[in-house]
């Protein structure tokens, strides 16, 4: 409690939105042991109860303070398949359950320290392929290479079984890899990750679309159990008139044409060739983005590097208030509070970004292009009717769609016969699908959720999958 909270420090928003590389920097080692220190080895420590992964969070603060950073990084892989992930992309729910937070902003810092043990074990040469002392001779297929795949192939394979992982796109990561903006994540990170997979004997077939090119039925005969972590990829749509017209577009279809242009531009090249581009750009345009969460901020960081001529950022909730409202959202729980962006940082500071709350769109216009979307103020509560009197108009080139996922594609599951859930996902109340032998995690399962939700999920489902192989005749 004597040594002030310091955040992960992050470079000039003016200067980052120029370039695409990671936007956030790595304290000395000594202000990191500083900042582990102030970890105060809680007797109840809640921010267990903020970590879907169960991390061991006060055992690795206290070794990065103790200078300890070997057995830190022994500590964190012990429940995190893939830290430099989490420690770049997670919202980190475990802060705000952290005991110092009962002073609201005065949490430790756990995700920039994860983020320092998993750099410093890479660059130190400590995280190294595990190959299976046995082989099992079981095989599984695992349908989907995002972190709850790639976790689950990972678990599954040091223990000895044959794991084939199938990815439809041209290259492996899932939304990591083809949604998420390299300037959050590198994807020499992916790739690296990647490559500790196969040297541990992971086989990887890209460019396969299972329930289009293979069979799914055809999977579960030929393998002893099949995983699917397709991810929650049916994107909420906006049922408005003038939908139809050119130019608007759902956010992942920007994001995935803005992530395939930076790596043929900047690397790593994909193994296999990507899909001809669709042309989506935002360059020189007035940019909409409807939705306020992550892949709204990400569409609002690619549109500024663009070079568009403004974005507007629009959100049909009321603006949240600035600290954390106690009789809503009381410490430990993840506080309902207004938080700014990177991305809205950028484009503020680049003087054409805009936020706004509490805006619904009644329809676009345009002559075959949209042109102007028709906006006005809505209620305070769902379902966030039109406020009589507040329309206007805004002027709009490129209108992207952020406003989530319902569920997952299913080809998959129609093909298998599976029962779904209430929701359209998978229903797999214990991972275990409703098809013997078959299984479901991530945001399959448990519909659109955080990555550290996604790796707990692979590694979860590859505990049901071990169960089930167990009690199959030898």
């Amino acid at each position: 409690m004597r040594v002030a909270r310091e955040g992960v420090p992050e470079r000039d928003p003016a200067e980052r939105a120029h370039d695409y590389r990671e936007f956030t920097l790595t304290r000395p080692v000594a202000e990191l042991r500083d900042q582990g220190g102030r970890c105060m080895d809680c007797g109840v420590p809640f921010c267990h109860s903020g970590c879907p992964l169960g991390n061991l969070i006060p055992d690795w603060n206290d070794l990065v303070y103790r200078d300890r950073w070997q057995p830190a990084i022994e500590a964190l892989h012990r429940t995190n398949n893939f830290p430099e992930f989490t420690g770049r992309l997670c919202p980190a729910p475990c802060e705000p359950a952290c005991v110092l937070e009962i002073r609201e902003g005065d949490a430790v810092t756990i995700k920039q320290i994860e983020n320092a043990i998993i750099d410093r074990a890479f660059a130190e040469g400590w995280v190294t392929p595990q190959r299976p002392a046995v082989e099992t001779g079981r095989r599984i297929a695992i349908v989907g290479s995002g972190p709850a795949g790639l976790a689950a192939a990972q678990q599954l394979r040091r223990a000895g079984h044959s794991v084939v992982v199938f990815e439809r796109d041209e290259a492996p990561g899932g939304l990591v890899r083809f949604g998420v903006p390299d300037f959050k994540i590198e994807k020499a990170l992916v790739e690296r990750r990647v490559e500790q997979l196969l040297a541990e004997g992971v086989e990887l077939r890209l460019g396969v679309d299972v329930g289009v090119d293979v069979d799914a039925a055809e999977l579960r005969l030929e393998f002893d159990a099949l995983v699917l972590a397709v991810g929650s990829r049916v994107p909420r749509d906006l049922h408005v008139p003038g939908r139809e017209l050119e130019g608007i577009h759902f956010a992942m279809d920007y994001l995935y044409e803005r992530n395939r242009w930076v790596a043929a531009q900047y690397g790593p090249a994909p193994a296999l060739a990507p899909p001809p581009a669709a042309g989506i750009s935002a360059a020189g345009k007035h940019v909409v983005v409807i939705g306020g969460g992550d892949t709204g901020a990400d569409c609002v960081g690619n549109a500024v590097r663009e070079r568009a001529s403004s974005v507007t950022q629009l959100e049909i909730v009321p603006e949240p208030p600035q600290l954390r409202p106690d009789e809503v959202t009381p410490w430990p729980l993840w506080p309902t509070k207004l938080r700014i962006s990177y991305a809205m940082k950028e484009a503020r500071e680049t003087a054409h970004g805009e936020l706004d709350f509490s805006v619904v769109t009644t329809h676009f216009s345009g002559a075959g292009s949209v042109a102007s979307m028709h906006i006005a103020d809505a209620g305070r509560e769902p379902p966030f009717a039109t406020v009589a009197g507040t329309e206007r108009e805004l002027q709009a080139d490129l209108v992207l769609l952020a406003m989530g996922f319902l569920h997952p594609e299913h080809a998959i599951p129609e093909q298998l016969g599976l029962e779904l859930d209430a929701r359209g996902n998978v229903h797999a109340p214990a991972y275990a699908a409703s098809l013997d032998g078959v299984f479901a995690c991530g945001d399959a399962r448990r519909g659109q959720s955080l990555i550290v939700w996604a790796i707990n999920e692979g590694r979860q489902c590859a505990r049901a999958v071990q169960r089930h192989l167990a009690a199959l005749p030898v």
